[in-house]
């Protein structure tokens, strides 16, 4: 059972990736997303004796990203998110789909185009910790990737830049973090460094995997203020992950829900979250804690259904067979 409110693919097949020569491209058509993904699939292979399973963990994902909007993508653990954002960053190789930079197909894993595509290309990690390396500075952490996509000229460029990104991110004076270690900072602190970093080489194009799932309460909405604000700043296309359907409503220009691989319904973030039509979507909203009784709206016969479901899984592993969604229905 699926549910689109709005038409993400163009209804063509996987066709193979290749890399693109981008310094010989012309501006792209106005309105063109910055990031496109169409019919994206994910499959491992998982051996089991002599025998060996395909397991799908992505299916038929399409989305756009557009500058100076941001779309959640919402989902419990295990149904997929993760795995999407890692191919829109290159870091792993789909097995089928689209990927299109400024309406031009890429292949981000291509060795030749990496860094090219990284530098319109940047992600943040659920984590602050451990996408800091410690045994380096923030100055270090800043000033390496100003150099290497040669945003600035010189050490003295490359110093100021960083400076500037610590002022953009809102630790200041930037004097005090630049000579510090990860650990000598806080959760939040660390977490505003690496959207800092991300930010160093200019990006096009964020993704935010759950940035502030594993910070303190009190300071997330501070951080997702920053990047609320950061996105008109930099204009940036953003794709914010996480399993929190609130602060998606909050947050977020567009959601998408996605269960077990597939994404099953799409659409502006306030009227999803007043009026979700898919089964799956109205459990994420019941489940919502919101002061404004989040989910109110929804009838009796939802409230079954989420007390049906507890104890199930929505892997983006599942092997149901049809809809996905079928044994929690």
């Amino acid at each position: 059972m699926s549910v689109a409110r709005s038409v993400g693919d163009n209804g063509r097949g996987p066709v193979p990736l290749r890399a693109v020569d981008r310094t010989r491209l012309s501006p792209p058509p106005p309105g063109t997303p910055a990031l496109e993904a169409r019919a994206l699939v994910k499959e491992y292979r998982i051996s089991r004796g002599r025998h060996s399973v395909r397991l799908t963990a992505a299916r038929d994902v399409s989305l756009a990203l557009r500058p100076r909007v941001i779309v959640a993508l919402v989902g419990e653990s295990g149904s997929g998110k993760s795995t999407v954002a890692k191919l829109l960053a290159g870091q792993e190789r789909p097995t089928g789909g689209q990927i299109l930079l400024d309406g031009v197909e890429v292949n981000p894993t291509a060795r030749s185009s990496f860094r090219s595509y990284k530098s319109s290309v940047q992600m943040v990690f659920q984590d602050p910790f451990g996408s800091l390396n410690p045994v380096h500075t923030v100055r270090y952490h800043l000033e390496r990737p100003v150099r290497i996509h040669r945003r600035a000229s010189g050490r003295d460029g490359a110093a100021e830049q960083a400076a500037q990104l610590l002022e953009d991110v809102r630790l200041t004076p930037p004097d005090q973090y630049l000579p510090k270690f990860p650990h000598e900072l806080s959760g939040g602190q660390r977490q505003r460094v690496a959207i800092a970093r991300a930010l160093a080489v200019r990006p096009r194009v964020l993704l935010a995997d759950e940035p502030v799932s594993m910070l303190d309460v009190s300071i997330r909405l501070g951080v997702l203020d920053l990047i609320d604000q950061l996105r008109f700043r930099y204009d940036l296309a953003v794709l914010y992950i996480t399993h929190d359907i609130a602060s998606a409503r909050y947050f977020a220009d567009e959601t998408l829900v996605m269960y077990a691989g597939e994404i099953v319904e799409r659409g502006p973030s306030e009227a999803l979250t007043q009026q979700p039509a898919h089964p799956y979507t109205q459990l994420l909203v019941s489940a919502a804690p919101d002061p404004d009784r989040l989910g109110r709206q929804l009838d009796a016969g939802s409230d079954a259904g989420g007390t049906a479901a507890v104890g199930r899984s929505g892997s983006s592993l599942s092997t149901a067979v049809g809809c996905r969604f079928s044994p929690r229905c």
